[in-house]
């Protein structure tokens, strides 16, 4: 006798606690291997857990209980049989079919379940957030079938066998990685037509002398899709054709379809009231071309995932944001002397983002305790500046890394910050080129901003915020000149971070900047 636990399994980085919200299978019931047994409900979504050996289910826990990941939740006896009930040797099937149903299952393929890769350390869940192929089509091996979105990249899920694909969740879910998505038929050559008899054939001929279904919890309920369908359109009443009467998506689909093709009695019209003299008053505004409509659109993934991280990094961290505004007509004349030489030589231009990001680079070796991160009771030091920059695209804002900057030249960095905007507006950065960092560098001046206080990217400790450069009447040794003004706002983390550092970091990047051959030389 060969008795397996079957566990709670891990289905994300964060969750800690499940509820077994419905049964599909009954203790005492014959299940196959990967066969669904039961609903597994976390905070995020609603999925189904498989039996991960054939044998006769005995559940150990009540349907509806709350359970820890991990814990032991059915046992499966392996050393049952799946023909508990079946009928005496008179009864049974003639050898003759049961030798022709051996013969179609050996020549017939098999159904793949396509589950979600992992495609980073620490992405638990993703959205589906593009089908590229549809329920039916016929896919080939590699080829394409989705997008698959996470909070820091879009990616596309190839099929893992040639057949024909059905999907068992809806375009836009969030689904937990290494969670089954699709199905594909390997029956299904790649004209269409069928390569060998498929499975349901195979079931018709030997349940043809079978009991009629036995009536389970699958009864009449339906599956996750499908109470999703049903509730959306207000649906109580849908026949199942799964196993064992399960309500399935399509049967929904069906029921709606139905539902439409009834003709609806038109509504008789009242009769109009009779006018009444209106007292004099102001004249009428006719506001029926005014519009009026809404619309209501699913966040992104990506929107979804900077929300919750601005709202961690406001709530978590002492942030505080300190002020200085730095001149820049030296740096402006510094790129003017020189640019055109520059751009013979490296081929890019001289930007204020390699400046800025030096000038910070060399500070933030200068201060380490500006260059580290808290890691519960301790502090992270980094011999090396590797700083985030902010980058806007069409989906967000990401934060792409360049890596030790206080060792790149000028031109160095203005190529590998060239390099990652251009992947992210196209999103084909990797999950590698966006994390780590020590420091973010954002410029809000790009779009206008005179003057913001940015928010931390956890888990560093600082950030800088640029602004617009403009033309304003400063002393200069007594004089009144017009110089090249932008205020700079440095947020940091007061728990790691002093005020009195803060405003030594910031006072000191304007200083470089102010005097930009003292970058150059390094002095």
């Amino acid at each position: 006798m060969s008795v397996i636990d079957i566990k709670v399994p891990v289905i994300g980085e964060s969750i800690v606690e499940v509820t077994i919200s419905a049964f599909l299978k009954q203790t005492g019931d014959w299940v196959e291997k990967d066969e669904s047994i039961c609903e597994v409900e976390s905070d995020k979504a609603t999925l189904e857990m498989p039996a991960e050996v054939s044998g006769v289910l005995t559940w150990s826990i009540e349907e509806g209980d709350d359970v820890e990941i991990g814990v032991v939740v059915a046992t499966i006896d392996t050393s049952g049989s799946d023909t508990p009930d079946a009928p005496k040797e008179e009864e049974a099937p003639a050898p003759v079919v049961e030798e022709k149903v051996a013969n179609e299952v050996k020549t017939g393929g098999e159904v793949l379940d396509l589950a979600v890769p992992a495609i980073g350390e620490s992405i638990s869940e993703v959205t589906i957030s593009a089908f590229l192929k549809q329920t039916g089509d016929i896919v080939e091996k590699d080829e394409s079938i989705c997008e698959i979105e996470s909070d820091k990249a879009t990616l596309e899920m190839p099929a893992e066998a040639a057949g024909r694909l059905e999907w068992v969740i809806e375009e836009g879910d969030d689904v937990e990685i290494g969670a089954v998505v699709a199905k594909i038929d390997t029956n299904y050559a790649s004209d269409g037509a069928p390569a060998a008899p498929k499975t349901p054939a195979v079931t018709q001929k030997i349940s043809s002398n079978a009991p009629a279904v036995k009536t389970t919890y699958a009864t009449g309920h339906p599956s996750p899709s499908a109470a999703k369908l049903m509730a959306e359109n207000n649906l109580t009443d849908v026949k199942g054709t799964g196993k064992d009467g399960r309500i399935l998506k399509e049967d929904v689909e069906k029921a709606i379809a139905n539902k439409k093709a009834v003709p609806v009695a038109p509504t008789p019209k009242k009769a109009a009231p009779t006018p009444t003299p209106a007292a004099k008053t102001a004249p009428a505004v006719n506001n029926s071309s005014f519009s009026r409509g809404t619309n209501r659109k699913k966040m992104s993934r990506m929107r979804r995932t900077i929300a919750r991280r601005l709202l961690s990094a406001k709530n978590e961290t002492a942030m505080l944001t300190t002020f200085n505004e730095v001149d820049l007509t030296e740096v402006m004349a510094l790129r003017k002397k020189y640019q055109e030489r520059f751009v013979a030589k490296y081929g890019t231009k001289l930007g204020f983002m390699s400046l800025f990001s030096k000038a910070c680079a060399k500070v933030l070796i200068e201060m380490p305790m500006v260059n580290s991160i808290l890691d519960d009771k301790e502090l992270i030091y980094h011999d090396y500046a590797d700083i985030s920059i902010a980058v806007s695209t069409g989906s967000g804002l990401v934060v792409p890394v360049v890596e030790n900057v206080e060792s790149l030249n000028f031109a160095e960095i203005e190529f590998k910050i060239k390099e990652l905007a251009g992947k992210a507006r196209n999103g084909t950065l990797s999950i590698e080129e966006m994390t780590g960092g020590t420091f973010t560098i954002t410029n809000g001046g790009v779009f206008g901003s005179m003057l913001s206080t940015p928010i931390l990217n956890p888990p560093q400790s600082a950030i800088l915020g640029m602004h617009n450069i403009l033309d304003r009447a400063m002393v200069v040794n007594g004089e009144i000149k017009v110089r090249k003004m932008m205020y700079l706002a440095l947020s940091y983390d007061h728990r790691v971070i002093d005020g009195s550092g803060a405003v030594t970091f910031l006072k000191r990047v304007k200083e470089l900047l102010e005097d930009p051959m003292t970058l150059m030389l390094d002095l």
